[in-house]
């Protein structure tokens, strides 16, 4: 099963309360991010480039819980930069499973081997490794030769140690639709529970600017790829997400579902745009402006997202909406999505992966963007 239906439950009772109550905007998930600095300097990331004096800051652990607790969410997702570069993650994971939040500890998982004696498995926690595609575009994609191989050998030694893992794959304009079905194999083959997929966003502090997909291009890859799946195949998203991602439904973001906590404080509005920061999440939620963001809003920034970080919670919305949202759902768990028109999609040329040359240097300006609170 792509997630552990304890997981499940604790998932959809959450959100049922919020609606019963009749609460319009909660969170789904905490993306808490301990550290900004990566082992990595990706090309297509937004969130490395920041002068030497931020990427040493870092939350404490205390910090960290203080932020759970106030946000409330059943899931926290701990991003970076690279989280485990951080000293004390493995007291902030333990502190977070004794509050029994499901945690997704993101990682490029180049120093998963070595770290895993700081943690223990449980149902509460799982490794999700980045992985670009298959060995010769995620080596390019984040500028290190031997990367795929080190992140597979970690993943490997995680699952044989009974842990959870789960992928994370952000897919940009190029990509080959062939080549990410077969990643999918290769990543079932190495045992993990589960996949997540996404179209990258337009970052605007990465290096590379040109090859973001806008919506239509997202749309087509996804029918590309995810119709006519494997029953192999596992993926660790709503199912709604799933048709939003192919195009066949089409949700109005949900900004405030995955809110962002980290060095600066409570992100507004979300965990891919910065507009300032909140001292409290009550502030967060109730200060920023989230009409001027989001689909609808008419935010250039916002136009061609499509990232799970927006959309997920979404889908979510709209299976525990009504009966026929959660019909739906039921239905797109169940289906492989036949589609013959998509195969001729496969058959067709793609712009070559290496296009361009990602291969960046990160010159930062004296002045650094460094970021200010309002």
């Amino acid at each position: 099963m792509a997630v552990p239906i304890s997981q499940m439950w604790t998932v959809a009772t959450y959100v049922l309360r919020q609606r019963w109550s009749g609460r319009k905007r909660y969170p789904l998930v905490l993306m808490l991010e301990p550290l900004f600095r990566c082992n990595l300097a990706c090309a297509g990331c937004g969130k490395i480039q920041y002068p030497a004096h931020i990427l040493k800051k870092q939350l404490t652990p205390e910090e960290c819980f203080r932020a759970v607790d106030e946000c409330g969410t059943p899931m926290v997702s701990i991003p970076g930069g690279e989280p485990l570069l951080h000293p004390q993650i493995g007291e902030i994971v333990a502190g977070l499973v004794e509050r029994k939040k499901y945690i997704y500890l993101c990682t490029n998982a180049l120093l998963l081997k070595e770290k895993l004696h700081l943690f223990k498995p449980s149902k509460y926690l799982s490794f999700s490794v980045h992985m670009d595609g298959q060995r010769e575009h995620h080596d390019f994609s984040v500028c290190l030769e031997g990367g795929y191989d080190k992140a597979i050998e970690g993943i490997r030694e995680a699952v044989a140690k009974g842990f959870r893992v789960t992928t994370n794959t952000t897919l940009f304009d190029g990509a080959d639709p062939n080549s990410v079905r077969a990643f999918f194999d290769e990543m079932m083959q190495a045992g993990v529970e589960s996949m997540m997929v996404a179209p990258g966003y337009t970052y605007e502090k990465a290096p590379d600017q040109k090859h973001f997909l806008g919506r239509a291009r997202s749309r087509r890859l996804f029918r590309a790829i995810l119709a006519n799946r494997k029953k192999s195949w596992r993926f660790n998203a709503s199912p709604m997400y799933m048709e939003f991602l192919m195009g066949k439904r089409d949700f109005a973001c949900t900004p405030w579902g995955m809110p962002t906590y980290n060095v600066f404080g409570w992100q507004k509005p979300c965990y891919l745009l910065q507009d300032g920061y909140a001292d409290t999440f009550p502030e967060l939620m109730e200060a920023t402006e989230w009409g001027h963001y989001g689909t609808e809003s008419g935010n250039p920034k916002c136009a061609n997202c499509m990232v799970h970080s927006g959309y997920e919670a979404s889908g979510v919305n709209f299976t525990f909406g009504s009966l026929k949202g959660l019909w739906a759902t039921v239905k797109a768990t169940m289906t492989l999505y036949p589609d013959r028109t998509a195969l001729d999609l496969l058959n067709q040329p793609v712009q070559p992966v290496h296009a361009h040359n990602p291969l960046v240097k990160i010159d930062l300006p004296a002045r650094a963007m460094e970021e200010t609170r309002v």
